[in-house]
Parts: C-alpha cells; sequence; structure tokens
C-alpha cells in the first residue's frame, strides 16, 4: 500500500464504522451522505483487499482485518489530530466542541445538571455527551478519543493516564421512610438480618460494604442487585430493603437515612484522561470545569435530584 495514493479520510470513516456499527450513524456522525459513506467503505475494501466490515444482525461487524489494525488506525487519527492542534488556541465563549464524558449514573445525576449550568455559563456553544464506558476498554477510548474524559474508581490504572482525585463519598443506609429502622440507630446485627439492595455495573463481584463484611467473616443478604442508582432508590422507596448508598445521593432522595454500623472505605471518583490529551487546552479547560463542580456538589451538601 502507498500512503501516497490513500485518501487519509478514509480512516476516519473506517474508525466510525469501527464505533458504530451503521452506515446510518456514521452518515451522520460526519454530516455525509449514506451513498458517500458506502463509496468510502468500498475504498476502504479495494485499499486492504478485505470486506472489513459485513452486514449481521448486530450491525456492521468487523472482520478480522479490521480488529488487527483498528489500534493502528486510532493511534495514527490520534497523532494526526494533536499534531494538528498543537499550536490551537481553545476559546470556549466561541467554542462548538462535544466533549465525550465516561461516567455511570451516579456521577451523571449528581454532576451532569451542574456542569450543563457552569459550561452554559461561559461556552455556550459547547456540548456534552456522557455515556457508561466499561472498565477494561476505558484505557483503550481513552487513547482513541472516543472520549475526552472519564471519571471512575481508583481501580482504573494505567501508566498512560493521566488522573486527577475529585473526592470521597462517604456509605449511609437509606430506607424508605416507614421503614421498621427509620428514625433509629441500625446496630450490625440488625443489618445482617435485614435484606439489602446493591448496586453494580458487574454482573458479579462484592462492593464496598461486602469487602469490608468479609474482612470481618460477615456477609449480608443481598435480595436484589441492579446496575442503575436513580432505579434503586425508587426500589428502595417501595420496598422494605435497605440500600447502603454515597451520603451525597442519599441526602437529596425522599429516603429515611442511617449511619452504618461499620467502618466501609468510601466510594472514591478520580477523574482520568490519556496523557496524550494532558497539554491540549480544550481537555484542560474541561477538568478544571468537571474538577470545580465535582467539588461543590461533594462539599456543599444541597441537591436534589427530585
Amino acid at each position: 500500500m502507498r500512503l501516497d495514493k490513500v485518501d487519509l479520510n478514509l480512516f476516519v470513516v473506517f474508525d466510525a464504522l469501527y464505533r458504530e456499527r451503521s452506515v446510518t450513524k456514521v452518515a451522520q456522525l460526519l454530516s455525509l451522505t449514506q451513498p458517500a459513506v458506502s463509496n468510502a467503505l468500498g475504498r476502504l475494501r479495494q485499499t486492504f483487499d478485505d470486506q472489513l466490515f459485513v452486514k449481521t444482525r448486530e450491525g456492521m461487524t468487523p472482520t478480522l482485518v479490521a480488529e488487527s489494525v483498528v489500534a493502528d488506525v486510532r493511534e495514527a487519527l490520534g497523532l494526526l489530530g494533536r499534531s494538528v492542534g498543537v499550536n490551537a488556541r481553545f476559546e470556549p465563549a466561541r467554542s462548538e466542541r462535544v466533549f465525550r464524558l465516561g461516567m455511570n449514573d451516579l456521577a451523571e445525576s449528581l454532576l451532569l445538571p451542574r456542569l450543563h449550568e457552569a459550561v452554559r455559563k461561559v461556552a455556550p456553544g459547547v456540548g456534552i455527551t456522557s455515556y457508561y464506558v466499561e472498565r477494561e476498554a476505558a484505557t483503550a477510548d481513552l487513547k482513541a478519543g472516543s472520549i475526552d474524559l472519564l471519571l471512575d474508581a481508583p481501580a482504573v490504572n494505567a501508566r498512560e493516564l493521566g488522573v486527577l482525585p475529585l473526592g470521597d463519598l462517604p456509605y449511609v443506609i437509606a430506607m424508605r421512610d416507614a421503614h421498621a429502622f427509620a428514625g433509629e440507630a441500625v446496630s450490625l446485627e440488625r443489618y445482617l438480618a435485614a435484606e439489602h439492595l446493591h448496586v453494580s455495573s458487574r454482573r458479579k463481584g462484592r462492593g464496598h460494604v461486602d469487602m469490608a463484611l468479609h474482612a470481618q467473616g460477615l456477609r449480608r443478604d443481598v435480595a436484589m442487585r441492579v446496575q442503575n442508582y436513580l432505579v434503586a432508590a425508587q426500589i428502595t422507596a417501595g420496598t422494605d430493603l435497605l440500600w447502603t448508598v454515597p451520603r451525597v445521593l442519599a441526602e437529596a432522595l425522599p429516603l429515611a437515612i442511617s449511619e452504618l454500623p461499620l467502618a466501609v472505605e468510601p466510594l472514591r471518583w478520580n477523574l482520568y484522561w490519556h496523557r496524550n490529551a494532558e497539554s491540549d487546552p480544550a481537555n484542560q479547560w474541561m477538568r478544571s470545569m468537571v474538577e470545580s463542580v465535582a467539588q461543590s456538589v461533594l462539599q456543599r451538601q444541597v441537591f436534589s435530584v427530585r
């Protein structure tokens, strides 16, 4: 393959197709017509002498050849993008950039309303897209530029990532107002005798509470496990399940709160970015915005999601 004979824009289409698995979505994302995307795919197939993407029920599924080159394509696009923007200035008031943030629904519910307000005051044209990112894929997504920033627990560990600790979220017990324990101190014995609700994006595995109990040779009865914090709030309000949840969220919900009868490590929030974006003015600006909003949320104790 002679690089001077290849239209480098084709690799932008390749990356988008790999990510979106849909010609229609890629056309919308890149502001192209569907025939233009199909034509680009045809030229890519000629260049690589491979189908690259095959139409299936799940969408445009990458072939083995596509899988083997996607990392190199993304790294090359990232290098080109950084080279073009190395001396660029970021002007929030004039920017129309869309920042892609990786976070779960707890962080979304607590941070995004305030982040939107803070950003809108100084950068009315800037947009924000947020979605959940699997921890195992986070480093690759940051490196490829699929996301700009990731908010997660310190379990994310990679030398190629920059990290900023945002703060701790201590846990409390939340329950419905009519619960038998409401308004009372909950002993460890009563806590262990009750049924519990646990929130986790993972299919299995211990949370902070279960690890603390396990260290003492104890366990609780987790009767229900869900992946969404605000769904958990609705379940807690309508059942006798106890929910051990960060205080900052519990105090914003119409639920009774009691202190935990054991010491549990708080949930910690870190902000991550790829070191390739360390000096990017736009990334630096959004990092400072997220940090400022996170500090105000974690220190304030005046917030509502009702």
